[in-house]
């Protein structure tokens, strides 16, 4: 990951139209990767606006499959009968597995020695896990009943008196015979809903689709980023990460907006079997030729190739300044930091290296080193960080430290029980529909309902992240960090507060704005500060002066941990927040939840130091 300043205020760019001296730098590079056996001189030019397209279109598929797997997943696992405690545990599976493997990925991603690249192959593997999850998830009652499900099971007998069984509906059409029976002889309801004994195929394979999907989603972003960086020059990396996560924006906003139409009565939707078929459908489609256009895009340098000849390297920030103080020329410029940057920064130490994080990797350009003057010096590898080292880090900090981390785990929980289980909250509290109904009933009809516009506030939650993320570093130098960090926990809380006592369509769609703003928060603030901690070596104030810190810590360690906590933030919810909507018997339980995770972080926020 590309290195931070501490201080925005101090800010340039490094530019070769400013400084001849890295223009003929990255020229000369440009000229000797022309003439290898495969044309790599595309590393150390400028991209084009197309270009930058090309490289950031991944992260629109992965956020399109994303939003269709945080809109739909749940539904879909009561619908076929797993009750909300066990469906909440079943959200647990993918940090889980996340938590030891994503390490392990990015290691291999980071050593990888394929003539394809470092980075494509990583990223392909985990694009077939994310459309394997995309067939799996709405197609996994259908690949149940060819395996031998029963389906729905009907019992009449407290209602009719002739105690008949209707079984093997699990077809729309079927269920259609049953609601068709059900008017002629005056029955609303059936006496009995579907179990997951009678989906035990659709169970398995839709929770498979569904830790596939989770898990490689958010590990893929990962490599995609990389990528990116990868083929860009030093001074076009932050416009890289501007429309990294523009895209990734747009595509989350679109996604949901797709989930969010009634595709039943259109052709299409007639045509692919219903609503939930079209959806994915629909993404899956987006998602391969949004893959494709980013794998063609460029040729990666092989790794053999790097590490034998100095001027196929990626030319780094590190490696301008080392050139220009060879050269005696002292003026250089400092990279601004920006929100964008800081957000790239937490999302590649984020779940992919976890718990084996290096600050400095011989291997990759784009790594977590020291940081001189706030740059990255990345031409200097340095020695892996230990498992021991990092779990040592972990359980001896600074308390500085430890109250970001616990502040972030607090705003991670709340945010991830908005994500996962907003949808179903919308289809039962506001709609006041059932998953459990038979299919083309009332109350069946009210639940999709319910999901689809639910998919309409989470397309505003999206945008309204992705416009806050870009406004975030202008807020905190109008009101300083503190304020902005708080008080964006702070306006989810009473967002979330206000939907669960009053819940109404209007409110779903305002207050999602605030889950939004939740989100641009924790993507930004916390890695502002620890930036600010290691810059300054001010992890703690005594007596209005900065004490330095004896213990060494590394940056990208540092992020690593605060990032990490995500993958705790979700498996505590998802194994709590099903016995409560048990306990409360109502949805609503999902939002207050949520409300008192934030006005926790909040009350932690105000310990947290402030350099």
């Amino acid at each position: 990951m590309v290195g931070v300043t501490a201080d925005s205020s101090q800010a340039a760019q490094l530019s070769s139209a400013k400084n001849p001296m890295i223009k003929y730098m990255l020229k000369t590079r440009e000229n000797h990767a022309r003439e290898q056996d495969n044309d790599y001189s595309h590393v150390f030019r400028r991209k084009t606006g197309f270009e930058m397209f090309r490289l950031s279109a991944i992260a629109m598929a992965i956020e399109f499959a994303y939003a269709a797997e945080t809109s739909f997943v749940s539904p879909i696992l009561l619908q076929i009968g797993i009750d909300h405690k066990h469906m909440t545990m079943a959200w647990g599976l993918s940090p889980l597995i996340g938590f030891f493997v994503s390490p392990l990925l990015g290691s291999i991603s980071d050593r990888c020695k394929l003539r394809w690249g470092r980075r494509r192959p990583i990223i392909s593997i985990l694009s077939l896990g994310i459309f394997l999850g995309l067939i799996l998830v709405p197609y996994g009652k259908e690949l149940g009943a060819m395996l031998g499900d029963e389906g729905y099971n009907y019992t009449m007998e407290a209602a009719t008196g002739f105690g008949t069984n209707f079984t093997n509906f699990a077809t729309d059409e079927s269920g259609a015979a049953v609601a068709a029976l059900m008017a002629a002889t005056r029955i609303e309801e059936p006496t009995t809903g579907p179990t997951a004994a009678n989906y035990k195929f659709a169970v398995i394979l839709t929770i498979l689709g569904m830790v596939l999907l989770d898990f490689d989603a958010d590990t893929c972003q990962t490599p995609a980023r990389t990528y990116l960086l990868d083929m860009c020059v030093p001074e076009e990396q932050p416009k890289a990460m501007t429309m990294f996560a523009l895209f990734a924006g747009f595509g989350g906003t679109i996604g949901y907006a797709i989930g969010g139409i009634d595709w039943e009565n259109t052709h299409i939707g007639s045509f692919l079997g219903g609503n939930i078929p079209t959806v994915f459908g629909l993404v899956t489609i987006i998602f391969v030729i949004c893959y494709l256009i980013t794998i063609t895009t460029f040729r990666e340098i092989p790794l053999n190739l790097i590490e034998r000849d100095e001027l196929m390297r990626p030319l780094s920030e590190g490696a301008i300044k080392k050139e220009l103080k060879k050269n005696n020329n002292a003026i250089y410029y400092i990279q601004e930091t920006t929100s964008l940057e800081l957000q790239m920064a937490a999302d590649d130490a984020k779940r992919a290296e976890a718990l084996s994080y290096q600050n400095g990797n011989t291997n990759s350009n784009y790594k977590t080193g020291k940081l001189e003057n706030g740059v990255q010096d990345a031409s200097e590898p340095e020695a892996p960080v230990s498992l021991s080292a990092y779990l040592k880090s972990i359980f001896i900090m600074p308390y500085s430290m430890r109250m970001l981390a616990l502040t972030n785990l607090f705003c991670w929980m709340g945010h991830v029980t908005y994500c996962l289980y907003f949808t179903d909250f919308v289809g039962e509290a506001v709609f006041h529909g059932d998953p459990t109904a038979p299919p083309n009933s009332k109350a069946a009809e009210l639940y999709e309902a319910g999901v689809r516009f639910g998919c309409w506030g989470m397309a505003i939650y999206a945008f309204s992240c992705s416009i806050y993320s870009l406004s975030v570093t202008k807020l905190m130098k109008w009101f300083g960090t503190k304020a902005v960090y708080i008080s964006g926990m702070i306006y989810y809380g009473i967002g979330m507060l206000i939907l669960g006592l009053w819940p109404t369509k209007w409110g779903v769609l305002v207050f999602s704005t605030s889950a939004g703003i939740l989100y641009g928060t924790i993507f930004t603030v916390p890695f502002i500060l620890v930036a600010n901690y290691h810059a300054k070596n001010c992890f703690r104030v005594h007596n209005g002066e900065t004490v330095p810190l004896k213990q060494a810590r590394g940056l990208g360690t540092d992020v690593a941990i605060i990032s990490s906590v995500v993958f705790i933030a979700q498996l505590i919810v998802s194994l709590s927040v099903g016995p409560l909507v048990s306990w409360m018997e109502t949805t609503c339980a999902v939002l207050y939840a949520s409300t008192f995770l934030s006005f926790m972080a909040a009350i932690a926020a105000m310990f947290v130091l402030y350099v």
